[in-house]
């Protein structure tokens, strides 16, 4: 990522946001590393940034790589992570026999940032509606 990529996300943080922390913690990164390992040892979970855009959706892959680095997310980001994790929340457990690699939904749940990352997201979200009503208030 290049230094007008980093200073085009930051910008893109309205003010009110500013005391938000909008960088992964460490055991959300850590997650979202595990799902690309799995992901490379299987080919299942997490879409390519390709099928995902086939398919008008958000690409796993991408958002794991980008969580992994340790990124800022963007406000709209953040509230995609919750919602993926509000409709994926089925698919998180591991099935029985198979090994973790092996299950697509897992794999899938690791690389958004898995049980941390919905903490955080939730957590991050519930403080941007803060700053919301603060603001008009």
């Amino acid at each position: 990522m290049s230094l007008l990529d980093i200073a085009v996300r930051v910008a893109s943080v309205p003010a009110k946001y500013k005391h938000i922390k909008f960088k992964p913690p460490k055991s959300v990164q850590k997650a979202a590393e595990k799902g690309l390992e799995y992901r490379r040892k299987s080919g299942k979970g997490a879409l390519t940034e390709a099928q995902a855009a086939k398919a008008g959706v958000g690409s796993g892959v991408a958002r794991a790589k980008s969580l992994k680095r340790g990124q800022n997310q963007s406000p709209s980001t953040i509230k995609r992570m919750v919602n993926f994790f509000s409709r994926h929340e089925k698919n998180k457990s591991i099935e029985p026999g198979k090994s973790p690699w092996e299950d697509a939904g897992y794999v899938a749940w690791l690389t958004w940032g898995g049980d941390p990352g919905k903490a955080w997201a939730n957590k991050v979200k519930r403080q941007m509606e803060s700053a919301d009503k603060k603001e008009k208030s």
